[in-house]
């Protein structure tokens, strides 16, 4: 539903739009109401006398679901391995409460997010089923990702107690979180919840070339994906192209840099956010897109939150493309060690304590 948020008075901001800023309707960006500006300026031109809101409202429906370049960001998908549909930017739940993943869970659909990626590990999983719930959009127009923990790759029943947690009858895409432990016997009991039709798709997660490899060798069914550290500061190209060569698509955890400041002010992205009327995080998550990165920021803001999302009505040049990838650092912000992957092992998250 859009709606009206505006404070000023409706004749005054009518007969000086360009003096009195801009009325902001529903998720449109500030180039889209920059159009709406005008065309309610040259409206009022033709038509001098005093409008109420109600016929303000109509004349901005009208410019926005008739003028074809005013509608709200739409989602777009990219087509998995085994023909699977999937969003290619979502909401992302890591280090979220469950009342924060709720709430970002609620807020990111209805804002037009069809992707959500929880975890065992992030022990919000309960919150996450809730918020699809409380949300009223259909189980089957949401892409729900979530993925399972070292802990629990050799208990036949961890698949079947993820779905109780999230109160869904199917998962559309599950993983191996970590490449930790018996991740073979994991990604067996994966397959088997594939072939019942209780996962619509498989893959893993922070795995490097020889493992995927290792997995690539004894699977049964394909990886469809790997989710991943990538963000300008890393940009993955050789991980990329040996997915690229096997089927397999990437998906960027810590896509704006786990919040580095000094990746977010890069001089590319201030230059092309006030290019384009964005924020940078925006002009870099949509750098992801158009170089082929399923996105899930995180976030318990709302604004942001629905800003993270208006990525569809811009897109960046093949020379501004080639400016982010000399971007690249090689600089990771998470680096595994066999310590770490043998302390995950060990590592039981709280999952029948959750809220």
């Amino acid at each position: 539903m859009y709606f009206l948020r505006n404070t000023c008075r409706w004749v005054r901001w009518l007969r000086h739009p360009a003096q009195n800023g801009i009325l902001k309707v529903g998720r449109i960006t500030d180039f889209q109401a920059h159009q709406i500006e005008h065309q309610l300026g040259a409206f009022t031109d033709c038509n001098p006398r005093e409008l109420g809101r109600d016929e303000v409202y109509e004349i901005l429906m009208e410019c926005i679901l008739e003028g074809g370049e005013m509608k709200m960001s739409e989602q777009k998908y990219v087509k998995l391995n085994n023909g699977v549909e999937m969003p290619v930017v979502g909401i992302g739940t890591f280090l979220l409460s469950p009342d924060e993943a709720e709430a970002s869970v609620v807020s990111a659909l209805q804002d037009g997010y069809r992707l959500i990626d929880t975890a065992n590990a992030y022990v919000n999983e309960k919150a996450v089923g809730r918020a699809m719930k409380k949300s009223g959009i259909p189980r089957e127009e949401i892409f729900l990702e979530t993925k399972i923990w070292p802990a629990f790759y050799e208990q036949e029943d961890a698949v079947e107690k993820t779905l109780e947690r999230l109160d869904t009858d199917y998962i559309d895409l599950l993983l191996i979180h970590q490449p930790a432990g018996n991740y073979q016997t994991g990604y067996r009991l994966m397959e088997k919840a594939y072939q019942a039709g209780k996962v619509k798709a498989i893959g893993l997660s922070n795995f490097n070339k020889e493992q995927i490899q290792e997995i690539l060798d004894i699977c049964v069914v394909k990886p469809a994906i790997l989710q991943t550290e990538v963000h300008p500061y890393f940009q993955e190209k050789e991980m990329k192209a040996f997915l690229e060569k096997e089927g397999m698509v990437i998906q960027a955890w810590y896509p704006l840099g786990h919040g580095d400041k000094a990746l977010i002010e890069e001089p590319v992205f201030t230059e092309l956010a006030a290019k384009y009327g964005k924020s940078n995080a925006q002009v870099i998550l949509r750098w992801h897109i158009q170089a082929g990165n399923i996105v899930i920021p995180g976030s318990k803001n709302p604004d942001h939150i629905r800003d993270n999302f208006a990525l569809f009505d811009f897109m960046l040049t093949d020379e501004e493309m080639a400016r982010v990838a000399a971007v690249d650092r090689n600089k990771r912000y998470y680096t595994s060690t066999p310590q770490m992957l043998e302390s995950y092992v060990k590592m039981v998250p709280p999952v029948d304590e959750q809220k």
